[in-house]
């Protein structure tokens, strides 16, 4: 299983939110590139970052810090907030994006979000499958859609998509575990490659996704907050 850690961007800052309230933000480091640079040094390989502006904006905000970290690290990052034209995802590929994620766009206007899966292929491609009570959420996780996360993703299966990047949004930044039934019953109803998201807090909840089948697990503040420190993630990369 890949272990992806992840960097949310709100003014230039590296943040962490609790349930996708942007008004919890804490700060913990003025650099981006400063921590995308410490994870490299410990062995990660993968990144996921989040354009929290961008998410509000409706449109890529943070690009510059993309390209500082893609410019400066070898990491393979996945980017994903604002992204809601194929201007925008031209931006972000051509600032480094190694992949970008979708999620309110997917709902939005899926004939665009299919059209991008098509024109630039399922590794390039994520769907983000972000829920509350099993329903997706949109626009920041302001917007409940009422749509169920299991027929969410098994229809963009069913139009190729191959990653989808799932958080429980209740669980987000609460420290206090991770969905497992959830994400059981969507490997066992799909064939994606599923990277969750969302309450990861220590080792023990890694080792549960990898019996799951995850194929990665995004972690942010179980990192931030000294949960699991870099050096086991060092260990177990």
């Amino acid at each position: 299983m890949r272990i992806i850690p992840a960097i949310d961007i709100i003014n230039g800052k590296c943040v962490r939110l609790s349930k996708g309230d942007y008004a919890t933000r804490k700060i913990y480091n003025e650099s981006p590139l400063e921590v995308a640079r410490e994870f490299e040094a410990n062995g990660i390989r993968f990144l996921h970052v989040v354009d929290l502006d961008g998410a509000k904006s409706d449109h890529i905000v943070n690009h510059k810090l993309l390209y500082e970290i893609t410019t400066k690290t070898n990491l393979k990052v996945d980017f994903g907030g604002g992204l809601k034209s194929t201007e925008d995802l031209k931006i972000a590929f051509e600032n480094g994006a190694s992949q970008i994620t979708g999620g309110s766009i997917a709902v939005k206007n899926s004939e665009l979000f299919h059209e991008w899966l098509t024109t630039y292929g399922p590794e390039k491609i994520i769907l983000g499958a972000d829920c509350i009570d099993r329903k997706i959420a949109t626009h920041g996780w302001l917007e409940n859609t009422g749509l169920d996360v299991v027929d969410f993703i098994q229809n963009y299966e069913g139009k190729g998509i191959q990653y989808v990047i799932c958080t429980d949004i209740s669980k987000d930044g609460m420290l206090q575990g991770t969905s497992n039934e959830l994400y059981a019953e969507i490997i066992n109803k799909t064939h994606i490659k599923l990277i969750a998201s969302g309450g990861v807090t220590s080792l023990h909840d890694l080792e549960r996704l990898t019996e799951i089948g995850c194929e990665g697990a995004i972690i942010g503040k179980a990192i931030y907050e000294l949960k699991i420190t870099l050096k086991e993630l060092r260990e177990l990369c």
